[in-house]
């Protein structure tokens, strides 16, 4: 397994330092350091206290922890810059009908370091055909 170095900084006194759950979790777990009811429908950003810095190539991916996912609460805003330097604060929707409570302390998103390609862009007047061609949703099949 690759191990990159990632620099932390705790931006208040009840910050938690990031966690992984498991020896081989492919993400980390990010803390709140708030108490905040999500009600249904609603989106809310939350607060970590967490400050990150991962070296250049690299960027962060945001997870849902499989927990909260299962209940309904999902995370919006999936990507983080490597020359990103502020608190790393999380974006939740509740998907349900019902609220859910988050408590100061909670484990609320995992986050997983990803390389990054750079693309190359050429403005062409056709594309390479191919078999699916411009089929798509379920145009290669459901089943």
């Amino acid at each position: 397994m690759q191990h990159i170095n990632v620099k932390v900084k705790l931006l208040h006194p009840e910050a938690k330092m990031p966690f992984y759950g498991s020896e081989e979790a492919a993400g980390f777990d990010l803390y709140t350091l708030e108490e905040k009811t999500i009600n249904s429908g609603e989106t809310l950003v939350v607060s970590t206290g967490v400050a990150l810095e991962i070296e250049k190539g690299y960027c962060w991916q945001f997870w849902d922890r499989s927990g909260m996912g299962a209940k309904g609460i999902a995370c919006l805003g999936g990507l983080g810059d490597s020359d990103y330097r502020g608190e790393f604060k999380v974006i939740l929707h509740n998907t349900t009908k019902k609220s859910y409570k988050i408590e100061k302390g909670d484990r609320i998103i995992q986050v997983v370091p990803v390389p990054i390609v750079k693309a190359s862009f050429e403005q062409v007047d056709d594309l390479s055909p191919s078999k699916r061609g411009e089929g798509g949703f379920h145009s290669t099949g459901k089943k």
